[in-house]
């Protein structure tokens, strides 16, 4: 049983997920997911220890026995070396995961940024399955890429290539807001769900936003991109503009990257992007209006298909039986 099974491991700011993958179906066999007490490297590493000590129980197998295992990191990751130059959700800067890991695992470990393994997971099993020029984009806490060009998983000359979330958007004239990962004026700044909700805050306490705050139940704490969602389906006009510069700098951002790179298939994904009807409208709108004509021939839009498996199917294929087919 063991030859047919991978270890991936899906690790974000407030989770980490670990799962057993059936490698010729993409099946979740068993998983475990727990959340950081602390985000200090070592509490994280034993957390994800913990979670696959558990989701290799529950599948009756003893983790060592696999030999690698796959990690999708919500960061910027050097490459093959397995640090994670930055990961802003975990306040983490040149952080050797790799090492630690694979010393607390005993295990031979690949850390890859989460969306390059959302990415081959769709590829594998999913809205993208058997396309070789495929760009991914997830909008949800943040914002972000995956990119396969020629079949292959494309990391770029350092492992960071795909970091859609962090090109600058800032108007000329306007104040550029500060990022998550320390620079000024990213998309993420502008429409990833943490700096979103952040922004709410603000426009809330400037005496905007009323509508959005009431669909939030009066309660601040709990404004986010569900209650813009409900603020745009009942007329707010606050919410609509917002939702019109939301979606037009993700659209727009999503179809440069198209133009750029020409794949056949941009898969959309992410909480904010599948969980907000409207503004997924506004940012498909936005795409077919911008990319350029040429690069829009044979090419299709697709809504994610694996939800949250994503992450931990790509990251077990990357890491595991697929290691040597998936770059």
């Amino acid at each position: 049983m063991t030859a047919t099974l991978a270890l991936g491991v899906d690790l974000g700011g407030t989770n980490a997920r670990a799962a057993l993958i059936d490698i010729a179906t993409g099946r979740v066999v068993s998983a475990n997911k727990r959340t950081h007490a602390e985000r200090t490297p070592a509490a994280v590493v034993a957390t994800i220890a913990a979670a696959v000590g558990e989701a290799a129980r529950l599948a009756g197998v003893d983790p060592r026995v696999l030999g690698t295992a796959g990690i999708g990191v919500a960061g910027q990751c050097l490459g093959s070396t397995g640090t994670v130059l930055n990961a802003p959700n975990l306040g983490w800067r040149d952080i050797p995961l790799g090492e630690l890991l694979a010393g607390a695992l005993g295990l031979e470990v690949r850390i890859v940024n989460d969306l390059s393994a959302a990415a081959w997971g769709e590829r594998s099993f999913g809205a993208a399955r058997g396309v070789d020029d495929v760009a991914l984009v997830f909008a949800g806490s943040g914002i972000g890429s995956g990119l396969i060009l020629g079949g292959r998983l494309h990391g770029g000359g350092r492992g960071v290539a795909g970091e859609l979330g962090h090109i600058k958007v800032a108007a000329r004239g306007t104040t550029p807001r500060l990022c998550g990962c320390g620079e000024w004026g990213c998309l993420e700044a502008y429409a990833g769900g943490m700096n979103l909700a952040a922004r709410l805050r603000e426009d809330v306490a400037a005496g905007k936003a009323g509508a959005v705050l009431q669909a939030a139940g009066g309660d601040p704490g709990r404004l986010s991109a569900s209650a813009v969602e409900a603020a745009y389906a009942d007329g707010d006009l606050y919410a609509r503009e917002l939702w019109s510069e939301v979606g037009e700098l993700i659209g727009t951002a999503s179809a440069n990257l198209v133009t750029l790179l020409n794949p056949l298939r941009l898969v959309l994904g992410g909480g904010i992007l599948l969980g907000c009807a409207h503004l997924e409208r506004i940012v498909r709108a936005t795409i077919a209006d911008r990319t350029l004509r040429a690069a829009r021939r044979d090419f299709e839009v697709r809504r994610a298909e694996l939800g949250d498996d994503a992450g931990v199917v790509g990251a077990a294929l990357l890491g595991g039986a697929a290691h040597s087919h998936a770059q």
